[in-house]
């Protein structure tokens, strides 16, 4: 690559992490101060936690594009709520930042020849006010920043604390960028942040995979199907129930919904034991229950008992991924990129939650992801925008304009974790959350473990009085995520 591919801005600002809060959309440059690792016993002796950043690069898809097109959104893509998407990787490298730096910039050159579309910029449509993806190769962004801390110190739990420093900040005019950040005695945090109008959690699993595949010159796995084609049925029509569960919105109702009260963003590990667990209780009655049905009735039983006193209902939240549900064979959209995410809630009794069994509530889990999960579903939503179009939409619970408190959950089960290396070693932990300040829901988001022993992380964005409901459950499956679970 040269030179008039890269832009190098140079910074010699510390940022002290406590003023600045990254907000939706918003470029922040100021400064601020956050003591690492408050759930550790010598806290007190830290330095503060600060990150200057060296350097800012756009990175330019290399090689020949298509000649400059314009992609509109899917259908789906518009129910994304253009949420910003950070996905969290630790790495113990010993290696050069320079070396480090000059492998991740030429091999995302090449990967974004494969994936143009994210080396383009997102910008609205002036005749149907909608977002449309311009292919213009304006870059990606890649921001150097070092810190003034051990990687060891970094407080891994509280993800309020650590994440300003792991993304400093959010440049609107990137829908894709980097954060490296190095750390005194080796190791580093790379942060990667998209749009979500640029796709799911499949559609960004193809692009880091392949990134990754590249920096380590092996055969690329993924040829990216980049056509947005989800075509609405003609006449559309759909079940009613989808006026009940999603709304239009603006870009500006998303960054301001009322959200479910201040957002604890925390990291915590579970054991391949507690998982266990819960599966053979959640099959007590004769039916075998997945992990996640059954992670998902203990989530719903807990969040009954904290809600009780205020709420005589509640509800539970799975994205499912409509890929598999949409083909017609196993592999015709497997590397369709975009969104194809739909929402199946389910609502029930806070006294029925309570008083069921782990099984009889894995029951109920069972049957709302079903009726959710089938072509059916997916083209009735499809539809449902078609005729609510132009702009962007969004589940009411998300939006905080619907219902009793909700709970999410998103299983990232088949994210690469481990495999995610880029020639420095594989990562030592590897998760994701957001810098949006306001939701209208609990996110609950699980992977596999960098460990790759069937152990979970687990990334979660909460109201206050869930946390302290989780990780007071005597049954301990929460565990603060410590320098125990991670391999530094």
């Amino acid at each position: 690559m040269n030179d008039d591919d890269h832009h190098h801005h140079h910074h010699r600002k510390w940022f002290h992490l406590q003023t600045i809060k990254p907000r939706l959309g918003k470029f922040q440059q100021s400064k601020i101060s956050i003591f690492p690792n408050m759930a550790s016993e010598d806290s007190n002796i830290h330095a503060k936690f600060e990150v200057k950043v060296v350097r800012k690069t756009t990175v330019r898809a290399a090689g020949p594009l298509p000649h400059s097109n314009i992609i509109s959104l899917s259908n789906l893509d518009l129910l994304s709520g253009r949420f910003p998407v950070t996905y969290i990787y630790l790495y113990k490298t010993t290696q050069s930042i320079h070396c480090i730096h000059n492998t991740l910039i030429d091999s995302l050159s090449q990967c974004l020849q494969l994936f143009y579309p994210f080396a383009g910029r997102i910008s609205e449509n002036s005749k149907s006010s909608e977002p449309e993806i311009i292919c213009d190769n304006s870059g990606a962004l890649v921001v150097e920043a070092r810190a003034n801390i051990p990687l060891k110190d970094l407080d891994f739990y509280n993800l309020n604390q650590s994440l300003p420093g792991m993304v400093v900040s959010i440049d609107p005019h990137f829908p894709v960028q980097a954060q490296i950040t190095t750390y005194i005695c080796g190791g580093l945090s790379i942060t990667f942040t998209f749009d979500h109008a640029l796709g799911d959690a499949t559609a960004f699993s193809k692009f880091l995979i392949t990134w990754s595949e590249i920096a380590m010159k092996k055969p690329i796995s993924c040829s990216p199907d980049h056509t947005r084609n989800l075509p609405p049925r003609f006449p559309p029509t759909y079940n009613s129930s989808l006026d009940e569960e999603f709304t239009t919105c603006t870009m500006e109702e998303i960054c301001n919904m009322p959200t479910i009260s201040i957002l604890l963003k925390r990291l915590y590990y579970i054991d391949n034991s507690s998982i266990d667990r819960l599966q053979r209780q959640a099959s007590a009655n004769g039916n075998k229950k997945t992990k996640i049905e059954a992670f998902s009735a203990y989530l719903w039983k807990v969040m009954a008992d904290v809600v009780n006193k205020k709420h005589s209902n509640c509800k539970m939240g799975w994205l499912i991924d409509g890929r598999t549900r949409l083909s017609k064979n196993e592999n015709t959209m497997s590397n369709y990129i975009g969104n194809v995410l739909s929402l199946a809630f389910a609502e029930s009794d806070v006294t029925d939650i309570q008083q069921g069994s782990i099984a009889d509530i894995a029951d109920i889990v069972h049957k709302a992801i079903t009726m959710k999960s089938d072509e059916a579903h997916f083209m009735d939503l499809i539809d449902w925008v078609e005729c609510h179009r132009p702009g962007l939409m969004l589940s009411k619970s998300v939006l905080g304009c619907k219902g009793p408190p909700a709970l999410v959950i998103s299983s990232g089960r088949r994210f690469p974790v481990a495999e995610l290396d880029f020639g420095f070693g594989s990562p030592v932990l590897g998760t994701v959350c957001s810098t949006i300040e306001r939701l209208g829901v609990g996110y609950i988001n699980q992977r596999q473990s960098a460990s790759s022993d069937e152990s979970w992380t687990i990334s979660a964005i909460l109201w206050p009085e869930m946390v302290e409901a989780l990780e007071s459950d005597p049954n301990h499956i929460f565990q603060p995520m410590n320098l125990t679970y991670i391999p530094l």
